[in-house]
């Protein structure tokens, strides 16, 4: 993974409108290298339009974008970016997308962006290697849609990181699996992240990800309402079968309204 002084992330002034929604209020964010940074906030709060604009699938009202030290351009995806560094993993769907697709072919398909139209060489060592960094290197050969939940979110993940990135985006990359797949997912996650791979993830709760999480961003109504670190852990919160980890904000980070409204917005 390559360096440079330049932040991974940095976006100026983002506003994004749909219709008459008003959905991003002038958003400032900086992602610096090797950083975790775990984007919070409740339904409909813009984390998903945030991350989406970021990578270029939402054209934006206003703003800047920086990704890697080089401008978000115009268009869809942005001509001046080099996505073959950028690693995006969307909100949970079908890793076959409908269609019967083998892990090793579902991988692979992530080494197609931009103008590369066919596989380069060697990558059958680079799907093998990216299907061992997610633990399902004994499925490469298996239909995807006959795994399990958790396994198609790994597959996905695989998917972005075959190409090797330095930045790895997600979005909700744990919602909807269950214990045992959101802590082999954490596992994962925790060896790329010794590896230096800087993450930028969206999050309802930090839960088994929250040892990784340097820093954590909350939206509330498409405004930033806190920028630091993460929340920490609500011990009253931890009984049987209770795994939720809500933010609550520390009082010198936030103002007593900031603080309420954080506590409140950001709980499911």
């Amino acid at each position: 993974m390559s360096e440079t002084s330049e932040p991974v992330i940095e976006a100026r002034g983002l506003h994004f409108r749909a219709g008459a929604s008003h959905i991003l209020r002038g958003i400032d964010l900086t992602v610096e290298h090797g950083e975790v940074v775990a984007l919070l906030g409740a339904n409909g709060s813009g984390k998903s339009t945030l991350v989406k604009s970021l990578v270029g699938i939402n054209v934006l009202s206003e703003g800047t974008v920086r990704l890697l030290g080089r401008p978000l351009g115009p268009g869809r995806r942005g001509a001046t970016v080099d996505w073959g560094r950028i690693g995006y993993v969307p909100q949970r769907a079908g890793a076959a997308g409908g269609i019967p697709s083998t892990a090793q072919e579902v991988v692979a398909s992530g080494l197609l962006h931009g103008r590369r139209l066919r596989l380069p060489r060697g990558w059958r060592d680079r799907v093998g290697a990216a299907l061992e960094q997610v633990g399902l290197a004994d499925r490469v050969h298996d239909p995807v849609h006959l795994l399990s939940g958790g396994q198609q979110q790994r597959i996905l993940i695989a998917r972005a990181l075959v190409r090797e990135p330095d930045l790895l985006v997600l979005d909700e990359p744990v919602a909807g699996v269950d214990m045992a797949s959101q802590e082999a997912f954490a596992a994962t996650m925790a060896r790329l992240v010794d590896g230096g791979l800087t993450v930028l993830v969206v999050l309802h709760e930090l839960g088994e990800l929250e040892p990784l999480v340097t820093r954590a961003v909350v939206l509330r109504h498409g405004k930033v309402v806190h920028d630091g670190a993460p929340p920490p852990a609500r011990h009253d919160h931890d009984r049987a079968g209770h795994r939720h980890q809500h933010p609550h904000a520390d009082d010198n980070a936030l103002d007593s309204a900031e603080s309420r409204a954080l506590d409140l917005e950001v709980r499911p």
